[in-house]
């Protein structure tokens, strides 16, 4: 017997509502996407309109269900995989307080300054601060871009906001609270506070942390765990969603957590590869990890005892876009059967990875000595810096545009590799490696990553629904309909792999050498052009 779910990937810049049915296998049997706006400003911030997400949240719901056949009444569950490390803060009425603050968001310089950075100090970070953070999280609140800052920095510039707060949290649990009224937080996205006590058998936000960081505890919700049925859908979002009023809404998880189940990654050691808007490195590991040095840490998982050794890219698909808005579009224009790429989230991927591999097929490996650097919003990974920004080095009067856009592709995948490489020194990472998000819709992308790591490179189907895939998971855990996550690796396949070409290899060792020398030697120049006064 079967059952339908559907599940939400609330991503960066746009939500894809996909409904799923779960028998033997989990297969895909509608979808829908819909895109909101970030808004990005001069003083480093960057933030939502959080009705956007909502109203997206609904449209999206109510296509699938049309478009599918599916009744309102034939779902059974619903869950999240979301985006992380925003702030969104709500008053007793649940309603927004001010717009979400994103991930992105780096206004909290002084912020952060304040509290971590006096007194002795090992990358920039109080020793006697950093260890307490450590032993009790796991972790350390080191960059500007931890939420923990963002919730001082409305204390600080926004203090009548603050007064009315009642509760903080995430995207996706303020998703939640839309759906069932309740005000709760998963596991890992209360990791993500850095606030959360993730000691064996704690499971609950410290005291100590709150008083160190500056946060009122009473601000902070109720902690439940991936799988749990939070609550059921109230009669209000029911009919503003078009579903039925009584579904089983579950935890959920961010997409830290939930990309790497939806790959199929979830045996200790399994190591994946995230290309969307933002792009990351996070393999599997059974205890907390942490490199202060290199800002990697084990982020809590959707599975009870689970850890993902976590390095983040800011800006990885966010760079494609800039391509196809800057030099793409801007002259030549990208039609594929006269249809305009920026119709949709979606075609943006499919159709401009297939104008890609028309058009810059014909360039070879290292792109004529042309490379990209993908920080055009900062970089938290293997270094944290606000102030580093994307560059193309090496332009001479030869270079064309084809160079430089397959320049970027290979940008990405050196700073991948630079986090692979840097993972590697605490842990072991996997030989063959799951590639997942829209950067996996391209063969172009995928042999290109698997020529600079020099490892075999899987995709799975649809990998640009690996996070929805892993909310389907949850969901079907929580029903009882599998036994745990670790089912997940049977159940999604592997449909391509990828091997290096050697000669390839050779070519990008030399680059990525070069690539890394970039940043030390522009880091002041970035400091003086783009630091804040």
């Amino acid at each position: 017997m079967s059952s339908h779910v559907i599940t939400y990937d609330v991503g960066t810049t746009g939500i894809k509502t996909c409904l799923y049915e779960i028998s033997e296998s989990i297969q895909l049997v509608a979808s829908a996407v819909k895109g909101y706006k970030l808004y990005i400003m001069e003083n480093g911030g960057a933030e939502q309109d959080l009705r956007e997400i909502w109203e997206a949240m609904c449209g999206t719901t109510e296509a699938v269900t049309k478009n599918s056949g599916i009744t309102p009444e034939d779902i059974k569950g619903i869950s999240f995989c979301s985006q992380m490390q925003g702030l969104v803060l709500v008053d007793k009425d649940g309603q927004p307080i001010r717009p979400s603050m994103s991930y992105m968001d780096q206004r909290a310089e002084a912020e952060l300054r304040k509290v971590m950075g006096r007194g002795p100090k090992i990358s920039g970070v109080n020793i006697l601060k950093l260890l307490r953070s450590i032993y009790i999280t796991g972790a350390v609140a080191a960059s500007v871009k931890d939420p923990v800052w963002k919730y001082n920095w409305v204390k600080t510039n926004e203090p009548e906001n603050f007064s009315l707060i009642y509760k903080w949290l995430d995207v996706k649990e303020y998703l939640i609270l839309q759906c069932t009224g309740r005000f709760v937080m998963t596991r890992d996205s209360a990791f993500g506070t850095m606030l959360y006590d993730s000691r064996k058998g704690r499971n609950t936000f410290s005291g100590s942390m709150c008083h160190m960081l500056g946060v009122d505890r009473k601000h902070l919700p109720q902690i439940v765990s991936s799988t749990d049925m939070v609550g059921v859908l109230t009669d209000k979002a029911a009919k503003e969603l078009k579903l039925k009023e009584g579904i089983p809404v579950f935890g959920g998880g961010g997409d830290a957590s939930l990309i790497g189940v939806g790959a199929g990654a979830v045996k200790a050691g399994s190591t994946h590869i995230y290309s969307g808007t933002s792009g990351w490195v996070s393999t599997v590991v059974n205890r907390r990890t942490l490199d202060i040095h290199s800002m990697i840490a084990s982020v809590v998982g959707a599975a009870e005892g689970a850890f993902h050794y976590f390095a983040e890219l800011e800006t990885a698909g966010k760079c494609l876009e800039w391509v196809k808005d800057h030099m793409a579009m801007d002259e030549i224009n990208i039609y594929l059967d006269k249809i305009c790429v920026s119709e949709t989230n979606e075609s943006i991927y499919v159709n401009l990875y297939d104008f890609m591999m028309k058009e810059i097929q014909g360039v070879p490996a290292g792109s004529h000595g042309v490379i990209f650097t993908p920080w055009l919003h900062g970089n938290r990974c293997p270094f944290e810096d606000p102030n580093a920004r994307g560059m193309f080095f090496n332009i001479r009067l030869e270079t064309g545009k084809r160079d430089m856009i397959h320049a970027v592709i290979e940008g990405i995948c050196y700073h991948l590799r630079w986090q692979l490489e840097a993972q590697s020194k605490k842990i072991k990472t996997s030989r063959t490696i799951r590639f997942v998000g829209g950067g996996a819709l391209s063969p172009l992308t995928c042999h290109t990553l698997a020529d600079v790591l020099g490892c075999d490179i899987e995709t799975i189907e649809s990998p640009q629904n690996a996070g929805a895939l892993g909310a389907a998971v949850v969901t079907a855990v929580g029903l009882g309909i599998l036994n745990g996550f670790e089912e997940a690796e049977t159940l999604i396949k592997v449909r391509e792999v990828y091997h290096p070409d050697i000669k390839n290899k050779s070519i990008h060792d030399r680059n990525f050498e070069v690539f890394k020398s970039l940043y030390m030697r522009n880091k002041r120049a970035f400091r003086r052009l783009n630091q804040r006064i």
